[in-house]
């Protein structure tokens, strides 16, 4: 699984640090930090924080679409 953000459409809200606080967190300066390869345990939370994303700005790709 492969995650981007499209930093134009992020504004840091937080939403998904909240939904999947194992992948995504806020740095010391509010920034969103974020790991683009996440193990496949955290799918689910991942999925949550892209349905709660009040920018739409996150994207989840699986293994299959990431490697085209």
């Amino acid at each position: 699984m492969r995650i981007t953000v499209d930093r134009t459409l992020c504004q840091d809200h937080g939403q998904c640090t909240i939904a999947a606080p194992n992948v995504f967190r806020l740095d010391d300066d509010g920034k969103l930090e974020f790991d683009a390869h996440p193990d496949e345990s955290e799918r689910m939370a991942v999925e949550e924080a892209v349905d709660v994303c009040p920018a739409q700005a996150i994207l989840l790709e699986s293994d299959v679409e990431a490697t085209r």
